[in-house]
């Protein structure tokens, strides 16, 4: 198989699933459409908090210690959240979002709440397709070699995911198939660079941190805060950063 062959597969189904989901959202009355945004809400926060249970895996616990593994996700939450809210990477994301929207649509002149459900649709697919453990785990494992298995089961995923946002929110949620692209593409290509495994304990911080992550993306769904995940995002990469620091001082 053909490395990245399986992020490919993802993005396709990305935009068969928006497909789908624009065609029938039409049909759909606003509460039914609002019904299938909560119901992947909630979905999101249980997938999060299973995510969140990697806090206890033993090779984590074993490298940082059990007491300071939720310490490093911690740590690695706030220092991925500084940087990334002085980076703008939240308000980066939306008005790429819009730009994207005004490109697609040939005209700079949509109504604004057709523009703001464009945005909120790429922003919230985006964020759910790339964070999470498929997204880490899947991509490196194809640039390593060892077969698209994860993305497939990913991509399955990804595509029911995606015909339930575009129903509420429109043909923004294909361009998420954008970022699913640069993500996961810039992974499998580290994936093949590194050349073999990496740490258990760093694969398990990553994971719990990305679980945190995708609690506040189910919150911005559900409409309780609109947490800015966008600017936690450079997270994922403290986290490992922070388990192999302790692990050293240990």
């Amino acid at each position: 198989m053909v490395r990245g062959a399986g992020t490919l597969l993802n993005m396709a189904t990305v935009l068969v699933g928006s497909g789908l989901g624009v065609a029938l959202g039409g049909r759909l009355p606003e509460r039914t459409r609002t019904t299938v945004t909560d119901a992947l809400g909630l979905v999101t926060l249980v997938i999060g908090a299973l995510d969140v249970a990697a806090l206890s895996d033993p090779a984590f616990g074993a490298a940082v210690g059990d007491s300071a593994a939720l310490l490093v996700v911690l740590g690695a939450l706030l220092v991925g959240g500084i940087a990334g809210s002085l980076l703008g990477l939240e308000s980066r994301l939306e008005r790429s979002g819009a730009w994207l929207q005004r490109r697609l649509s040939g005209s700079g002149s949509g109504s604004g709440s057709g523009r703001e459900r464009f945005v909120e649709g790429y922003v919230s697919a985006s964020l759910v397709f790339v964070v999470g453990p498929l997204a880490i785990l899947g991509p490196l494992s194809d640039g390593l070699g060892r077969g698209i298995d994860q993305l497939a089961l990913k991509s399955t995923l990804d595509g029911f995911a995606a015909l339930a946002f575009a129903a509420s929110f429109g043909w923004g949620v294909a361009a998420s198939a954008l970022s699913v692209g640069l993500v996961q593409g810039l992974l499998t290509l580290l994936g093949a660079l590194l050349g073999g495994l990496l740490p258990e304990a760093f694969v398990s911080s990553v994971t719990a941190t990305g679980g945190v992550l995708l609690l506040g993306v189910g919150l911005r769904l559900l409409q309780v805060k609109q947490v800015a995940v966008g600017d936690m995002l450079p997270a994922l990469v403290v986290a490992p950063v922070l388990t192999a620091l302790v692990q050293a001082l240990r």
